[in-house]
Parts: structure tokens; C-alpha cells; sequence
């Protein structure tokens, strides 16, 4: 029963993440398969937008779109991260110990970390290829586009607020009265 909710809980989180796309799976669909679908849907999406929203000259845009790849390709590498720390979070919600706590946190926190110092890599690079200007107008829509899914995340994830604290048998409740 836990792995099937863990399960159902990653596949509709991830589902709802990447912008409502359907995930009803046919038989013999696996997660992981069901995960990288949507992630490709997501980067053609995300790639229009990019086009429609910077309207490149054609200059522009030709210097553009081989840094924005590489870019991606490693974007999608740090993006795997989030990918693990999502499905381990879903398979032990409901059970997180204080030490999960502790290294499902740092785990986010190198996930963050990685991400920034992904752009800042790229800023220098795009700004190289086509100008400052034009970096940070994409930084800008980079940025956006990445507060949808962080806030979507944010709202799919159950919340560690609702596990219950477990048992301790040895504390003693506070006297009342005070």
C-alpha cells in the first residue's frame, strides 16, 4: 500500500508539475518512462515560450539556440536531482526520520546551489554568443518559467507538516496548567 502511494503520489506530483500534462499510463509504463515523457513535453513547451516571449532576430536567434541546448542538456542533468529527491521524499513521506529531514534537505539545498551556479555559467556564455541584454531577458523568462514549477511542486507536495511526530514513549507530557 505505501509503495503504491508512493507511487501514485510521484507520478501525480510530477504530472501536475509539468503543467497538467496527462499521465495516464498505458500497461507497462514505469514511472521513470512516465517522468522523461513529460520532460520532453515540458522542453518543447518551454522552448516555445522562450521563442515567443525573446522574439530573436534572425542573427540573434541562430547564436542563440545551440548555447540555450547545451544549456539544457545540463539543466536537465541537475534536474534529475530534484527528479530523485521528489520520488525518495514520496516513497518515505509519512515516515521521515530526523536524520531523512536532515539529508533530504541538504540534498535541496545542493539541487538549489547547482541550479544558480548553472546560470551563472550560462549567463556569461549567452551574453558572449549574443549580448547581456539579450542573457538577461532569457535569465529573466528562465527565471519565471522556474517559479511556476517551483511553485507547482511546492503545491503538490504534501506538506511534511501533515506526518504525524512519532511516539516517544520515554517523553513525558508537558505538566498541565503551565
Amino acid at each position: 500500500m505505501k509503495a503504491r502511494f508512493a507511487v501514485a503520489l510521484t507520478v501525480l506530483m510530477l504530472t501536475l508539475i509539468l503543467f497538467g500534462r496527462s499521465a495516464s499510463a498505458q500497461s507497462g509504463d514505469t514511472v521513470d518512462y512516465q517522468i522523461n515523457a513529460l520532460r520532453a513535453d515540458l522542453k518543447a513547451d518551454k522552448a516555445e515560450i522562450i521563442s515567443e516571449v525573446m522574439q530573436f532576430k534572425a542573427q540573434e536567434g541562430k547564436a542563440f539556440w545551440p548555447v540555450y541546448r547545451q544549456y539544457d542538456k545540463e539543466l536537465s542533468e541537475v534536474n534529475d536531482e530534484l527528479v530523485d529527491l521528489v520520488k525518495t521524499y514520496a516513497k518515505k513521506f509519512g515516515t521521515v526520520s530526523d536524520a531523512d529531514a536532515a539529508a533530504l534537505t541538504q540534498k535541496a539545498f545542493e539541487y538549489q546551489a547547482k541550479r544558480i551556479e548553472l546560470k551563472r555559467k550560462y549567463f556569461q556564455v549567452f551574453s558572449n554568443a549574443t549580448s547581456p541584454l539579450t542573457a538577461a531577458k532569457f535569465f529573466q523568462v528562465e527565471h519565471r518559467l522556474q517559479l511556476l514549477f517551483d511553485l507547482k511542486l511546492a503545491s503538490e507536495l504534501p506538506a511534511l507538516l501533515l506526518q504525524r511526530p512519532p511516539v516517544n514513549p520515554v517523553a513525558t507530557p508537558p505538566a498541565s496548567g503551565q
